[in-house]
């Protein structure tokens, strides 16, 4: 009984494979491959990836020209308040070196005056690492404003989902660019509409 059982489930074994080989082995299975390349070819036409040059943004939008002005305003302000102390400072050493040299500076005055000079070098030091600090927070919240705005106008530029992908180009990373896909002008020209700088804004 057993064996007739093992000999039966061999054969229906058998006959299953065949019918699987026959199924897929016939001309169904160049349907099958037919239809796989369909999508490939529907996600291949569907997919559109885009660019921009992302120095001639910098070099173009308005915004980031208004960013570069402020910080280099900001620079030229710690350089002259660091300037201007460290002056006050060579000007205080020079007189109490003077007196030192006349020969009427006392002993009191001459700890006195180290005292005076190392704090002026102290409040120097911890001012100037102020300034830096108050530089990088308003160069990192600037450059976050000009990302974020980079970021809206293309969102809003491609809200009919024409492309995929839309980046910025960067010399090194990309070695071959399709120029039919550059859309640098389109993003100069909306950035400046969409974000003027202040001062045309308050025309």
């Amino acid at each position: 009984m057993k064996n007739g059982l093992l000999i039966w489930n061999v054969i229906l074994t058998l006959v299953a494979g065949y019918l699987l080989i026959s199924h897929f082995g016939s001309g169904k299975k160049g349907n099958g491959t037919g239809k796989l390349a369909n999508t490939k070819d529907s996600v291949t036409t569907n997919f559109k990836l885009a660019y921009f040059e992302m120095d001639s943004v910098a070099n173009n939008f308005e915004l980031v020209k208004d960013v570069k002005a402020e910080l280099s305003r900001k620079e030229t302000a710690i350089t002259s308040e660091i300037e201007r102390r460290a002056r006050a400072l060579q000007d205080r050493y020079t007189y109490f070196q003077n007196k030192e040299e006349s020969g009427s500076l006392s002993q009191a005055e001459r700890e006195s005056a180290a005292v005076e000079l190392k704090k002026m070098d102290d409040d120097i030091k911890m001012r100037k690492q102020e300034l830096d600090q108050e530089y990088f927070e308003l160069k990192t919240r600037k450059e976050n404003e000009v990302k974020k705005s980079i970021e809206s106008f293309i969102k809003d530029y491609n809200k009919d989902k024409k492309f995929s992908y839309i980046m910025s180009y960067e010399p090194g990373i990309f070695f071959y660019k399709d120029t039919t896909m550059n859309i640098t002008a389109d993003v100069i020209k909306g950035l400046n509409q969409a974000f003027p700088p202040a001062k045309k804004a308050n025309k």
